[in-house]
Formats: C-alpha cells, sequence, structure tokens
C-alpha cells in the first residue's frame, strides 16, 4: 500500500497507543504464571508483533481469552508444553529474543521462524549459550528458521551489554524456572537499560525475585513461580515521540498537541524523548499523564541514542528542521533494526531536501527551514521510518507519497487513521 500525503496542519488530542514493550513483558509474565487463577492485562492494542506473542503463548499452554482491548490469562504453570514445534515469530524481535530461553525450559524440540529482515537478525549471544551447555541448534545461514532441542540448565550466564538488551529479558524470563540459581554476567556497558528496568518491573509484579548488582549483574533463585497480576498498560513513549516531534515542527504557533497516557514518572527508556526535545528548545507542558507540545524553533544538539534506538528515525526529522548542527551518536544498533535505519532514513529524508551524512555508528545533520516534498519515498517496510516520514511531510512544500505504508501494522496498525484525526491528508494508493 502507498499513502499519498498533502502539507498541513496537524493539531489536537492523541490517546498515545499502549506501550508494546510493556505489553509483551505482560502477556509473557501472565501467560507462565501458577494456574489457579488470571491474570487481566488491560489497555492493550494487538499489533501484529503483540498478537504473535500471544498465539506463541497459547500454543504454549496458556488458556487466553481476548476482549476488545483486553485479555485474561489463565498461565501454564510455568511449563511449556508446545502443542507443535514450529513457532512462528513474524517480524517480531522481541519475541523471538525473549521466548527462545523460555522454549528451552523444556525439552522439547522447537523450530522458531520469523519474516522479513528478522530472519537474519543476530542471534550470537543464545548460539554461545547453546555451545556451552551442549544444547543441539541447527540455523539457517545463522539466522532463522532456528531448531533446538534441549534445556537451559542453571548457573552462570555471560551476556555482551552492547548488542541487544532483549537477550537479557529472554533469559530473566527463563532462568526463575530452572531448578537451581542462575547469575547474568554482563560483558561491557550495558545499553538500553530502561528496557532492562521494565523486564524487573514486569517480573517483580508477578512475584519473581531479581537480584540487580548495578546493571553489571543479575542473580537470579530458581524454582520461583509466576504469580497472576492485573496490569493496565501505559503509554508507549516510543510511539508518542511521532507526535511530540509533530507538534513541534507545526508551521502555525496557534496550534498544539495533546499526548495523553504519557506516564511521567514512566520506566520506559524512550522517555528521554522529553530530555532530548527539551534541550533542543521545544516547548512542552509536562503533566502526571500527557504532555502538551507547543510549535517551537529548535536548535542542533548531540544526541547520545543508546540508550533509546528506537526513537532515533524521528529524532532525526527533528535534527532535520532544527538550526544548526546536530550529531546523533553510538546508533550502531540502528543498523539491526527492521531496516538499516541509519541509512533508511538518511536516503529518504534527503530525497526531500534534508542534509545528512551518515558515519558507520551515527547520523550528522545540518539544519534546513523546510523540506521540498516532491518525491515518491520508501518505507523499507519499517513502521518507524513510515511514521518519521509521514510526520516529516507537515513541514513539506509539496505533497509526498510513502511506498509500504502497511509497515505501520507491525506496533501501530491504526496510525493513519490517527494522522487523519490530528488533521492529516492522506489518501491510500493501492
Amino acid at each position: 500500500m502507498k499513502v499519498k500525503i498533502k502539507p498541513g496542519i496537524i493539531s489536537g488530542q492523541i490517546e498515545i497507543p499502549p506501550s508494546k514493550s510493556y505489553s509483551h513483558r505482560a502477556v509473557i509474565a501472565a501467560s507462565l504464571a501458577e494456574n489457579r487463577g488470571k491474570s487481566e492485562i488491560t489497555n492493550l492494542k494487538f499489533s501484529v508483533d503483540i498478537k504473535t506473542t500471544v498465539e506463541i503463548m497459547e500454543k504454549w499452554g496458556a488458556d487466553i481469552i481476548k476482549g476488545e482491548s483486553s485479555l485474561m490469562i489463565k498461565g501454564n504453570n510455568g511449563k511449556v508444553i508446545p502443542k507443535d514445534r514450529y513457532t512462528q515469530c513474524n517480524e517480531s524481535g522481541s519475541t523471538v529474543r525473549f521466548l527462545i530461553p523460555v522454549g528451552l525450559t523444556s525439552e522439547n524440540e522447537l523450530i522458531f521462524d520469523g519474516k522479513g529482515k528478522l530472519v537474519s537478525r543476530p542471534l550470537n549471544s543464545y548460539y554461545k549459550i547453546f555451545e556451552k551447555q551442549g544444547i543441539f541448534y541447527e540455523t539457517e545461514k545463522g539466522g532463522l528458521p532456528l531448531k533446538v532441542k534441549g534445556k537451559l540448565r542453571s548457573g552462570v550466564y555471560e551476556i555482551d551489554g552492547n548488542i541487544s538488551s532483549q537477550f537479557i529479558t529472554g533469559l530473566l524470563y527463563a532462568l526463575p524456572l530452572l531448578e537451581g540459581n542462575s547469575e547474568i554476567k554482563i560483558n561491557k556497558i550495558l545499553e538500553s537499560k530502561g528496557y532492562v528496568d521494565l523486564t524487573l518491573e514486569i517480573l517483580k509484579l508477578s512475584g519473581i525475585e531479581i537480584k540487580n548488582n548495578g546493571y553489571k549483574s543479575f542473580e537470579i533463585k530458581g524454582k520461583q513461580t509466576y504469580k497472576t497480576f492485573n496490569y493496565i498498560v501505559e503509554g508507549d513513549y516510543s510511539q508518542g515521540a511521532f507526535w511530540i516531534v509533530a507538534g513541534i515542527i507545526a508551521s502555525k504557533q496557534d496550534n498544539e498537541i495533546k499526548c495523553l497516557h504519557l506516564n511521567k514518572n514512566s520506566l520506559q527508556g524512550d522517555k528521554e524523548i522529553i530530555e532530548i526535545v527539551q534541550r533542543m528548545g521545544a516547548n512542552l507542558e509536562i503533566y502526571d499523564d500527557c504532555v502538551i507540545v507547543k510549535p517551537s524553533k529548535t536548535k542542533g544538539t548531540v544526541i547520545d541514542i543508546s540508550q533509546c534506538p528506537d526513537i532515533g528515525p524521528i529524532l532525526t526529522v527533528l535534527a532535520a528542521l532544527s538550526k544548526g548542527k546536530t550529531e546523533i551518536i553510538n546508533a550502531e544498533r540502528l543498523r539491526i533494526k527492521e531496516s538499516d535505519r541509519i541509512t533508511s532514513i538518511r536516503t529518504e529524508l534527503n530525497k526531500i531536501g534534508a542534509e545528512i551524512e551518515e558515519t558507520e555508528n551515527s547520523l550528522i545533520i545540518q539544519g534546513v527551514d523546510k523540506f521540498k516534498g516532491g518525491a515518491v519515498l520508501s518505507a523499507w517496510n519499517d513502521h518507524r521510518i513510515a511514521m518519521s516520514l509521514a510526520v516529516a511531510s507537515i513541514r513539506c512544500e509539496e505533497e509526498i507519497i510513502i511506498e509500504e505504508a502497511e509497515s505501520v501494522k507491525k506496533s501501530y496498525p491504526h496510525f493513519w487513521e490517527d494522522f487523519r484525526k490530528m488533521g492529516g491528508d492522506v489518501t491510500e494508493i493501492f
């Protein structure tokens, strides 16, 4: 699907979708809980990624009743008994990396598969563990499909902290279910600490005890039991970032965007968007559960993206429209997302008049007053690129066309509907 967007005014009140990161974690914890009661998770949006995690946990023995925006889950008592060995993770990196260790708490043979770029995203951190523990695995050129058979053993695990926190989260879910005690030792500096904080928060809510030794190591007791819990998923700062930037770059000073359901005290790493844009000169009003954004003239700065890589593309849009020079540094992990986001965002924004250079692990951006538009742009089949380009249209002189616009379904299936509600002039082209 393609969309044609004419430049326009975006303003009003927007309900920010629930956090995908929290949603994955809550669904998995509830699905592993004891089966004497039920957990209720509310304020959910069933993106493709979340549906994928739900379907796998059902296949692994959880009893899940779906509402319009909620789940009632009777857990599998911490015992993974797959209905069949095939596990389709679609394009969800969180799903595959969280659930590989969980699946290996049983001795069943499992085949993890995926689609799109997920099939080639690295899983080497787990392969090292398999080799050390003698767990059988077989891959397709180092990626998916991945066949595994064996059972994780308690003990000491070493993980590189600069690769992805998702490997750590996967182990934090699985190791409490093993017989003995375990420890995760973090080599190098742990990036994306905020995502580990989300994991620890949900695990604590479900009765799992983890000792965090300053993010250098984690001590996990064995034979723990996941408890049932009720949970309301808070708004997602990584999705809110699109509307925050949209409000900042709006051209009319009397327009504002009110972003609802953004928890002022959230542990989400992507809440860093607030500090970054304020440092650049954005005019924000921060309340307990919402953020009001007013059009602002922003200036360039240095942005370290290591702890919040998902907001890299939309910050590139803001930087490209800010006065002076911006450097987005420590961005190497952007290259291993749904697209190579360093190259994809540079390529597409430059087509409409941005001045962006890339290095191996950074973006160097010279601000311009506005974009030219008048181009056909590719979303690179990447939801965050598609939404970033949509926001960029606000400051284009001419209309743009975005190809692979359906990619937003991965995380924000109603994005185009919301964009129209906020005043966007969007036409679908099939």
